[in-house]
């Protein structure tokens, strides 16, 4: 395919930036500017040398300006196959256009700027759409481009092939596609936003990473365009090498997990699973508590806190372990400063009122599975009591602690939990009773104490032998679902060993 030196430009813009760049190019390339509204006007304060729509089409522009470039001159013009169509447009003293220069009416920061429901419609670009659509589809012939960041490139383009290349041509008619699927797709959500069937991923800017679980594997992250607050994916990076697909994973398991917090807390993730999460009075307290839970699983692991870290607190972290990624919603000067000492450390600031999850995917063979996020929350008086002894206000808070960690433990999980501490976690088991196991081994390896600690089940029990280990291990009060067929000898268990036993009737499975 030849390269191509156009003759005419059709320029219609709602961002004018780089304008006067372009403007000075083509009229340095002897190119006819034809333009548009206020675009023509902010060209005319370049030169002279541009003609208004109406003009070129003879007709006057309709409804405001609703009805300005759809007309045949113009299209026929864009759609034109050089040749094939040429014996056409003379018959019609119409003349080929060799250059769509357009981009759309702002929609979307429209909506988010808080406009009513009238003013929104009204941003929905029509005009646009068609000439973009029409000369992206004869890219073979015509030149699009729809963002203003590509002049430059446009520019070294021609003047190093003495013309636009084919290639070229063809990737910005693809620039346009993308463009008009995410354009449409905004117009629909927002149009349509009270339907629940609507299952749309707003993606964008996708960022190559290094692999992915494993190094043989390829791996992108993609953001979210509607994304107004810093979460994970496009936290403020503050210091360290390049986020990898597990540090991505696990830093989202810490956050999400750390957001059911409001005292001071801190959550330490290892391969997705939290190791160590407590909540204090004072953030630092919370740090010693969360490691403590589980040292050896916190080397190498994600720390989260709800609360600004300070430079003492980074020094006791550098101190105790080996960190990859530290999470806060705000770091003193003084704590950055200590930080860097580990320049590989990765920083991560987010905010804590960050936007919602929304809907979950996973990818399986043939399909995808998509659910809403678990925002289920249980207070207190959603517990009912099931077993003869009643639960004390010290049970009460245990519950609530260990339910909240418990949520983001894979299944099967198991939380062992004292004076908002965890003091053992089971997880990932294909046996409960396991789970159980793990979670009072892990208690006895860091010398933590278990009686009188509480237990939270992420799911019912299907047979008492968990209750059982419970009790042997030191648990003197347990929160679970409840739903078993086998809950009454799940409760006699607990009367038998004396323990409180509460049901939510809400279980928090997490694959």
């Amino acid at each position: 395919m030849k390269n191509i030196s156009p003759k005419s430009a059709l320029v219609s813009l709602s961002d004018k930036t780089n304008l006067d760049l372009l403007v000075s190019f083509l009229l340095e390339r002897n190119v006819e500017i034809i333009s548009t509204g206020g675009t023509y006007k902010a060209i005319k304060k370049i030169t002279d040398n541009v003609i208004e729509v109406s003009e070129y089409t003879g007709h006057k522009e309709m409804m405001d300006g609703r009805v300005k470039t759809l007309h045949p001159k113009i299209h026929a013009g864009i759609l034109a196959r050089r040749g094939e169509d040429t014996d056409v447009l003379k018959s019609m003293g119409y003349k080929e256009i060799d250059i769509v220069v357009v981009n759309l009416y702002p929609f979307e920061e429209t909506i988010k700027s808080g406009c009513s429901f009238e003013e929104a419609i009204e941003q929905i670009d029509i005009g646009g759409p068609t000439m973009i659509r029409a000369a992206a589809k004869n890219f073979k012939d015509v030149l699009v481009l729809s963002d203003p960041n590509d002049y430059e490139e446009m520019i070294s383009e021609w003047d190093s092939k003495s013309g636009i290349s084919y290639e070229f041509r063809k990737k910005q008619a693809a620039k346009v596609f993308k463009k008009m699927s995410q354009y449409n797709r905004a117009i629909h959500q927002y149009i349509d936003s009270e339907n629940d069937e609507n299952v749309i991923m707003d993606l964008s800017n996708p960022k190559v990473l290094r692999y992915g679980e494993n190094p043989h594997q390829k791996a992108k992250l993609y953001l979210k365009d509607s994304s107004q607050k810093k979460n994970i994916a496009n936290a403020d990076i503050l210091q360290g090498k390049e986020l990898s697909y597990n540090n991505i994973a696990d830093s989202d398991a810490a956050w999400e997990c750390l957001k059911q917090f409001q005292k001071p807390a801190c959550v330490i993730v290892k391969h997705a699973n939290p190791c160590g999460v407590s909540e204090s009075e004072d953030i630092k307290t919370a740090y010693r508590k969360a490691f403590q839970t589980d040292p050896t699983s916190a080397f190498g692991g994600i720390i989260a806190i709800n609360r600004a870290l300070e430079s003492s607190l980074a020094e006791e972290i550098l101190k105790n372990q080996f960190v990859e990624v530290i999470i806060a919603p705000k770091f003193d000067i003084d704590a950055l400063n200590v930080l860097k000492k580990k320049e590989n450390i990765r920083v991560l600031r987010c905010d804590l009122d960050g936007d919602a999850v929304g809907n979950q995917f996973k990818v399986v063979s043939g399909g995808v599975l998509v659910q809403d996020e678990d925002t289920k929350i249980i207070s207190i008086d959603d517990l009912k009591v099931v077993s003869d002894l009643k639960p004390s206000q010290e049970q009460l808070d245990d519950f609530m602690f260990a339910w909240k960690v418990a949520k983001f433990v894979k299944s099967n999980a198991i939380v062992f939990a004292k004076d908002g501490q965890t003091i053992g976690i089971g997880a990932g088991q294909m046996s409960r009773v396991i789970s159980a196991e793990i979670a009072s081994l892990k208690a006895k390896e860091e010398g933590l104490n278990v009686e009188g600690s509480c237990m939270a089940s992420d799911a019912f029990f299907p047979f008492r032998d968990g209750i059982d280990k419970a009790a042997s291990s030191g648990i003197k009060s347990i929160i679970q679902p409840g739903g078993s067929v086998r809950d009454q000898e799940v409760i006699d268990a607990a009367n038998e060993h004396k323990m409180v036993m509460v049901f939510t009737g809400v279980r928090h499975f997490r694959h």
